[in-house]
């Protein structure tokens, strides 16, 4: 692999959740297909508008009439709750996340507190000090409030950070911030368009603390 940011070091590595170092596709999907037919959808065309952004924001979109997005919201987050089957870590990912210091990452995420720490938890990953969810923000992805956040807890300039993401919201996201962007490809069925450095997984690519706590990747 060829070094995708050659000298050049970071304050601090952003992580969204979903997609980019665990997968939860199948029992996401699984969840929001049962809602989807309850409410008459196109589940095969409704399902890939799901991620990277907040599940409220996602019913609020469809404009359907008599339904309260923020009711429908917590009863989907109820239900992925308790359906976590199949939720992995991605390769390498919890590899990657130890070799950091606790102090110098963060995840941002658009899942609910509670959703996020039982994914992670499925997924034998850690929960970092510092974790921006979607009940810590008016505005979610494709706004950069999450990300200018994240980096505001941690103590370092947003434009200082990597962000590692895999959805379009979330690059946007993170491009609003001044965030430099990886991008996590191995749960795309399709290539994404972007003109950032992208990485099938963390299997490939690892973490060297530099001067003065500075975090460069190495691959």
């Amino acid at each position: 692999m060829t070094q995708p940011f050659p000298d050049r070091r970071f304050a601090a590595f952003l992580f969204d959740m979903d997609g980019t170092i665990l997968t939860s596709i199948v029992a996401a999907e699984r969840v929001w297909a049962g809602w989807a037919r309850r409410h008459g959808l196109d589940v095969e065309a409704f399902l890939p508008t799901i991620h990277g952004v907040r599940s409220v924001e996602t019913v609020r979109r469809l404009g359907l009439p008599g339904v309260d997005p923020e009711a429908e919201a917590a009863e989907i987050t109820r239900l992925e709750i308790e359906d976590v089957a199949g939720v992995e870590a991605i390769a390498g990912a919890a590899a990657f996340l130890a070799a950091l210091p606790a102090d110098r990452w963060a995840i941002v995420t658009s899942a609910p507190r509670a959703l996020a720490t039982r994914r992670l938890e499925a997924a034998g990953l850690p929960v970092p000090p510092v974790m921006i969810t979607s009940e810590d923000v008016e505005r979610g992805k494709p706004a950069p409030d999450c990300f200018l956040l994240a980096a505001t807890r941690l103590g370092v300039p947003a434009d200082q950070c990597l962000v590692f993401e895999d959805t379009p919201a979330g690059i946007a996201a993170a491009e609003a911030a001044g965030a430099a962007v990886m991008v996590i490809t191995v749960t795309h069925a399709h290539p994404l368009e972007t003109a950032h450095p992208g990485v099938l997984d963390y299997a490939a690519l690892s973490a060297r603390i530099g001067p003065e706590g500075s975090l460069e990747i190495t691959g």
